[in-house]
């Protein structure tokens, strides 16, 4: 990724006629594929000043593909007549250093919002005592440790966001695969598995909330159908990997709305 800045100075007076036509022109820089993003930004200390972003896949990409496509020739109709008013452009490449500042607000972990490790370890208590009960499944937990569960919970707090146990006391992701290789894990199995592990949720009174299912589910069908994969005789996973971390995905969890500033409408400034 290239990241271009351009800084503008435009004059007193033509502020929102400038706005209005960088508006009109971002449907080029939407429609170009190009362009991964972009921001315009006026300077509060000095309202005639402004910087433009925009993040380009590459250096070619802005200056060959999007410069000598028919997108472009619609964006400089309506950006060019700010053209003389560009005090300097240039394209930067990211380093390494970035990242959220501690005043952006961040979800709950999925094990936090669970209810922690006791939860997890009450899920599969529960859950593996209905496995060696299941016709499907109680073959392949047949020898199961009596520690079984316990280990799957300090798993799965962890792949959730809790404290990395699994990877301290059990192996990490290379015990966790042990487990599956050559076990010919069928699809059957699979669904079986997944069903009963829900309906154990259910039982233990883990979160109900549509957000916390969609990403538990998200996680059991990921994680068991590559199982099912490893299982498979003579399969060759991926040998060494980090335990995985799971999120909200696309469905952090419902909050409700701040009402505390409800009274505050922000017209104690407004003035002559």
């Amino acid at each position: 990724m290239i990241v271009e800045y351009i800084r503008y100075r435009i004059p007193q007076g033509r502020s929102d006629e400038f706005e209005a036509a960088y508006g009109r022109a971002s449907g080029s820089l939407r429609e170009s594929p190009n362009c991964l993003g972009f921001e315009l930004a006026r300077c509060h200390e000095n309202s005639d000043h402004y910087v433009l972003r925009i993040d380009w896949d590459s250096l070619d990409g802005h200056l060959k593909e999007f410069r000598g496509s028919d997108v472009f020739r619609g964006f400089l109709a309506e950006v060019g007549p700010y053209v003389e008013h560009i005090e300097e452009m240039r394209h930067y490449t990211p380093t390494a250093v970035g990242g959220t500042g501690g005043g952006q607000p961040q979800p709950p972990s999925l094990h936090d919002w669970a209810g922690g490790a006791d939860a997890f370890e009450r899920l599969f208590t529960r859950f593996y005592e209905t496995v060696i009960d299941d016709d499907l499944l109680a073959p392949l937990f047949a020898h199961m440790d009596a520690g079984h569960p316990h280990h799957v919970a300090l798993w799965l707090g962890e792949v959730f966001g809790g404290p990395a146990l699994y990877t301290a006391h059990r192996g990490g992701y290379e015990n966790m695969l042990a487990h599956h290789l050559d076990r010919a894990i069928t699809e059957q199995q699979r669904r079986r598995w997944v069903s009963l592990l829900v309906d154990a949720a259910d039982e233990v009174g883990l979160p109900g909330d549509p957000e916390f299912r969609a990403a538990f589910m998200g996680y059991l069908e990921w994680g068991t159908r590559i199982a099912v994969q490893n299982s498979r005789p003579g399969a060759t996973p991926m040998p060494h990997a980090p335990v995985p971390r799971w999120g909200w995905g696309v469905a952090p969890p419902w909050q409700p709305p701040d009402t505390s500033q409800a009274g505050d409408t922000g017209q104690a400034g407004d003035g002559p």
